[in-house]
């Protein structure tokens, strides 16, 4: 009998999961599924380029996860019950929905974006955590003539990106920054230096220690003023998927599930959670950040440990930290921010087109690991499952049968 693998969200995450999985365990002996709601790897560090008219390289899933019995679901995840171990998904016809039910669940389904409340962020700003938010403001913009005022609301590493993306690629728009501190006031004296020089090249004014109150269809209001915005992007943060917090899953204040060193849940033991949508704790004992930095060896940790557990192997245990903070400020700018492992800034940072190219084979190297799933990693060989795990509904029903076995003899 297989043990049933389900992964939710196929991101940077949730894919690697999956095809670390199908390396390490013998397809005989498990299923695993992956469900998605789109059937293409969405690069979301690209988000802010196909946003303003940029074409991303197509990486449909049934092609990167041929020949590694990984199987494909399409459709959305309308919820989890960690009691029950299923899972109902909506189909992505939107024609019925199913209940799939699990051994082992890695919930993987990151974060969107995060309007905290601000009256009128939902109805009229844009947002780029995903890729239906980004063509609807890479429509937008192609529709505003010379002139017109675009604000990017949110001074962190999306706001940066956006605001010097959309300035680089539209020189004729009156482009500006709302941010509640000072601008990378988190960053070195270089690289605060840098971020400023380039914000001064591409005409970017800043409004910095200014917190947005309301957003209304042509303006940004703040705290002291009013600032003109044919179009307000809005990047102050992400939020977690809800579906966890409405399920019985341990979830912190933010609604990510807390998880052990493994990755998984100290409530429910055949649930994993990895990326944005986990409470990990890293160097320094404080949580992971929302990042790709944070999210992929997670999800390294996870398959890892869930491989392990499934052939009777003690699971590894992964350091998870931090080496730097990678920004592309357009084309042919960036920063590299060196930090600690505990993510602390420390005075060295790469500017300029060197660290453009940095942070350009970052991004290739991210996205050519997701495609290549089975390829480069140990162990080579798939192993066997020796056992069901303790805490899965098979795992129980074994060690029940067990120990009848015992009694009668």
């Amino acid at each position: 009998m297989q043990h049933r693998i389900i992964v939710l969200g196929a991101g940077y995450t949730g894919a690697t999961t999956a095809g670390r999985l199908a390396k390490r365990l013998h397809r005989d002996d498990v299923a695993i599924t992956l469900v998605n709601a789109e059937p293409d790897f969405v690069e979301r560090v690209r988000l802010h380029q196909l946003a303003v008219g940029q074409d991303l390289k197509p990486r449909p899933f049934q092609k990167m996860f041929a020949g590694t019995g990984v199987e494909l679901k399409l459709g959305e995840v309308a919820g989890v019950d960690a009691d029950r171990r299923t899972v109902t998904v909506v189909d992505a016809d939107g024609a019925g929905t199913q209940e799939l039910e699990y051994d082992t669940l890695v919930y993987a389904l990151g974060s969107g974006w995060n309007p905290q409340g601000v009256p009128g962020t939902a109805e009229h700003a844009h947002e780029i955590s995903g890729r239906a938010g980004a063509l609807r403001l890479r429509e937008r913009l192609a529709g505003l003539g010379a002139g017109q005022p675009v604000v990017v609301v949110g001074g962190g590493l999306t706001g940066l990106e956006a605001v010097t993306e959309i300035a680089e690629s539209r020189p004729d728009l009156d482009v500006a920054l709302v941010a509640r501190g000072g601008l990378g006031d988190w960053l070195s004296d270089k690289g605060r230096a840098h971020l400023r020089k380039v914000f001064g090249g591409l005409g970017i004014t800043v409004h910095e220690h200014t917190a947005v109150t309301a957003v209304e269809a042509d303006r940004v209001l703040t705290d002291g003023a009013s600032v003109p915005a044919a179009v307000t992007v809005w990047a102050t943060g992400f939020a977690v998927h809800p579906i966890a917090q409405a399920t019985t899953l341990e979830v912190s204040d933010t609604g990510q599930i807390v998880v052990d060193a493994t990755m998984r849940s100290v409530s429910h033991p055949e649930v994993y959670a990895i990326g944005d949508a986990a409470l990990a704790m890293g160097p320094g004992d404080k949580p992971l950040r929302m990042s790709c930095a944070s999210g992929v060896p997670s999800a390294w940790q996870a398959a890892d440990a869930i491989a392990a557990r499934l052939t009777g192997a003690e699971p590894p245990r992964i350091p998870v930290r931090y080496f730097q903070q990678c920004v592309s400020l357009g084309r042919k700018e960036g920063l590299i921010q060196f930090v600690t492992a505990d993510d602390q800034t420390l005075p060295k940072a790469l500017t300029g087109r060197l660290a453009a190219l940095y942070k350009e084979i970052i991004c290739k190297g991210a996205a050519w690991g997701v495609a290549h799933p089975t390829v480069g990693s140990m162990p080579a060989r798939r192993r066997r499952m020796t056992h069901q795990p303790a805490g899965t509904a098979r795992g129980e029903a074994s060690r029940q049968a067990e120990r009848t076995a015992e009694a009668a003899a």
